[in-house]
């Protein structure tokens, strides 16, 4: 790199210009990247777009149809819908309900001061559970007829619901074991809690400002771009819902060691058929792999434009929180 004086009025401006080939020695450096994230992103997710394209069955040669996929997605498959509802649905309860829970959890474990390690330890144990030992564990909490959760409610005269074999309670029953899986969301808000200077809470009480005045507007704004943070997280959770609802789906309906069965997606009566299970079932079980890839084009995108909107989220709240 070359350094050349220029004056320019009264000031001396040094123009600094860079060697050629200056961008050799970054870009061998960022090769093994750059080469996974074309192999492992950028390749698969073009064969995607393509296929999605075609008919494509795995094992004859694709056959271009242009939209023919999209357009059946959106008109002629009543499956797509319901699985689209119930993923939407998903996506409001888990956001919301798991925003709220998280929140609550992490404002009561910052007021605890005796044993808070231990507290903290074991409400992040179940977010380390595999999510199908988790699913396994709930359905049988959950079990209608021999659940501990049921005969616990029979003790207080409630009849206890049919849980993950009632359409109307699987979904239900789906959001509480994401809930009790929110370990890693709570610890993360904790932190954001404990970061908040403890002289905004005393100079607020010196106000006369009561402990509900100084969550609202001191502990949450404090913690806003952890929210946001919170609230991306949990709908991209939401539009991914898959491994929890085909295992709570087989166990539930008797037919655990049938993977990928007809009579097991989406049971009972297709409340547990999420989006990601109906690509699944449309790529794997029919071999519709190009109608699979017309839908998970439209996840992706979707997914994207969520990602999107939390980094775009992040980066205003960074810049007004500097502004401060």
């Amino acid at each position: 790199m070359t350094v050349t004086p220029h004056v320019a009025g009264s000031a001396f401006v040094r123009r600094i210009r860079p060697r050629p080939g200056h961008w050799i020695r970054p870009l061998v450096f960022m090769a093994p990247a750059l080469a996974g994230l074309a192999l492992f992103f950028a390749y698969p997710l073009g064969a995607l777009v393509y296929y999605s394209f075609t008919r494509y069955d795995l094992l004859n040669d694709e056959v271009w149809v242009g939209l023919r996929n999209y357009v059946h997605l959106v008109a002629d498959d009543p499956l797509a819908r319901k699985a689209a509802y119930n993923t939407v649905w998903l996506v409001v309860v888990i956001t919301v309900l798991r925003l709220v829970f998280s929140t609550g959890v992490a404002a009561v474990l910052a007021r605890v001061r005796s044993g808070a390690g231990l507290f903290r330890t074991l409400v992040y144990l179940p977010a380390l559970a595999p999510p199908v030992a988790a699913t396994l564990a709930f359905t049988f909490l959950f079990n209608p007829g021999t659940g501990p959760v049921n005969i616990v409610l029979g003790w207080f005269g409630i009849s206890g619901p049919l849980w993950f074999s009632d359409p109307a309670w699987a979904k239900p029953a789906l959001t509480l074991l994401t809930l009790w899986a929110s370990g890693e969301l709570i610890i993360i808000l904790l932190a954001g809690m404990l970061d908040v200077p403890a002289e905004l809470y005393e100079a607020a009480g010196l106000d006369g400002a009561g402990p509900v005045r100084r969550f609202w507007h001191i502990t949450l704004p404090s913690i806003a771009p952890v929210l946001v943070f919170g609230v991306i997280n949990s709908i991209i959770l939401g539009l991914q819902y898959f491994t929890q609802a085909v295992v709570a789906a087989s166990v539930a309906s008797g037919s655990a060691d049938i993977a990928g069965s007809r009579r097991v997606i989406g049971y009972p009566d297709n409340s547990t058929l999420t989006f990601p299970v109906w690509i699944y079932q449309q790529g794997f079980h029919y071999y519709n792999m190009g109608y699979a890839s017309a839908m998970s084009v439209v996840l992706f995108v979707v997914s994207t434009l969520f990602t999107v909107l939390f980094v775009q989220r992040l980066r205003r709240a960074s810049h007004v929180e500097e502004a401060n």
